[in-house]
């Protein structure tokens, strides 16, 4: 009985995050505007959403913020962990607690402040405070991915390395680098997907001149909310699915080959191969 009370439970959890998405997508094929009624269906809104120059320019700007910003906090972040990793204990736990800091503050905090700094320092507000806005948001949360990984790395692997003969960044590259990569490669993902995903910090720091899809679907909303968003939301739900699905085949395709391979036998004799 329990067993199938746990099942229900979890069941349940699942319909009620996912229902909303599942909800969401079936609407953006309605032929209809109506958010309640289905009349049949229809690419219409499909598109429609092309034809919009406004929604264009905004999907725009929120890409290319969201990858330039988590390419660029990825680098940091990583560059910021593997430097906190070899710091001494003491120095490490007040810079760690440090960077808990935006993590645990408040969005509205972060924009307000980040508003302000770039008032006192003169630079317009637009697409470069917009960018750099989401780059400091996110780089807490590259540190704290790729931080777990770097402390199930062997410590001296890296000098192992480099007494083999590497160079520092080919020791980085070709020794520390593999290691930790499942870490950045979810760092990565994560900031591009919070990127998307801020409106907050957007709206504090966005100038009239540049919206990015959050700020452009809050006005929008104000008005009713439009067909064209839910298409445009099954677009990027969908995108980000997919990349999480292939990138979990490809993990999960590594690791059978790596169980193969460390499960053949290998048999020597005489200083050879005796299946060679």
């Amino acid at each position: 009985m329990s067993k199938w009370l746990k099942r229900i439970y979890v069941f349940g959890i699942f319909i009620f995050l996912y229902a909303p998405i599942l909800i969401l997508i079936i609407f953006s094929f309605n032929d209809s505007r109506s958010r309640v009624k289905w009349e049949g269906f229809s690419l219409h809104w499909y598109s429609e959403l092309f034809r919009d120059t406004e929604l264009m320019s905004a999907l725009y700007t929120t890409l290319s913020v969201g990858i330039l910003s988590a390419l660029a906090a990825t680098v940091i972040g990583t560059a910021a962990a593997i430097g906190i990793r070899n710091m001494r204990r003491i120095p490490r736990a007040v810079v760690l607690n440090v960077t808990y800091i935006p993590v645990l503050n408040p969005d509205i905090v972060t924009g307000v402040a980040l508003m302000l700094l770039f008032v006192v320092i003169r630079l317009e507000m637009g697409y470069v405070t917009l960018l750099l806005s989401h780059i400091t948001f996110n780089i807490p949360y590259v540190i704290f991915s790729v931080l777990p990984k770097l402390r199930q790395l062997d410590r001296y692997l890296y000098e192992a390395a480099m007494d083999l003969g590497a160079r520092p960044f080919q020791a980085f590259r070709k020794a520390v680098l593999p290691e930790i990569m499942p870490g950045v490669v979810a760092a990565l993902l994560l900031t591009f997907t919070l990127s998307i995903d801020d409106f907050v910090i957007s709206f504090f720091t966005t100038g009239s001149s540049v919206q990015n899809l959050a700020t452009v679907i809050y006005s929008m909303a104000r008005r009713g909310i439009n067909p064209k968003i839910n298409v445009l939301s099954t677009l990027l739900f969908t995108t980000v699915m997919s990349l999480l699905l292939l990138l979990n085949l490809k993990d999960t395709g590594s690791g059978a080959v790596a169980v193969e391979g460390g499960a053949r036998p290998v048999s020597r004799g005489n200083g050879q191969d005796r299946h060679g």
